[in-house]
């Protein structure tokens, strides 16, 4: 009876080998890994909307939408690509990108109500968003009152800042 409780030497070597291959498999693995590296971005995608307008008024409307559109992911719309149609419609492309802290350019005093020039539809919408950031600067929301044209082509934007 004593002999049936003890474990045969033989079959010793075999675990103690099996044991010792999955450590030593173990070692080898950990030696080629850096244990502090992080993960590696491989890729990342914006939320991103797309709108087709006509006109300046239609493409300010777009990008508010935009900025809605872009609130649900805690981020701000930003232009991605604005193109011609064969329509005669143009399309813009925001993405939604996390939100950073807009600046008021210099040359507009504090106290009047922001006036732009542009040219091209990014610029309208640049002057859009310096607009908002302006008026929020200043504990007021805004609100398009007047676009003009000039004699050389460039349109003026007035901005009216409004309480909110």
């Amino acid at each position: 009876m004593i002999s049936s409780t003890i474990t045969p030497r033989r079959a010793r070597p075999t675990i103690v080998v099996a044991v010792l291959s999955t450590l030593s498999a173990g070692l080898l693995l950990s030696a080629c890994s850096t244990p502090d590296s992080p993960p590696q971005q491989v890729e990342s995608k914006n939320p991103s909307v797309t709108y087709k307008y006509r006109g300046d008024k239609e493409l300010l409307q777009a990008n508010q939408n935009a900025e809605t559109y872009c609130s649900q992911y805690h981020s701000v719309a930003r232009t991605a690509d604005i193109s011609s149609t064969s329509d005669g419609t143009k399309t813009v492309v925001f993405d939604c990108v996390a939100a950073t802290t807009a600046t008021v350019p210099a040359t507009q005093p504090l106290g009047s109500n922001p006036v732009y020039s542009y040219q091209t539809d990014q610029q309208l919408l640049d002057a859009s968003r310096n607009a908002d950031a302006y008026c929020a600067n200043n504990g007021s929301q805004r609100a398009l009152t007047n676009t003009m044209v000039n004699m050389d082509g460039t349109k003026t934007l007035t901005f009216q800042c409004v309480p909110q």
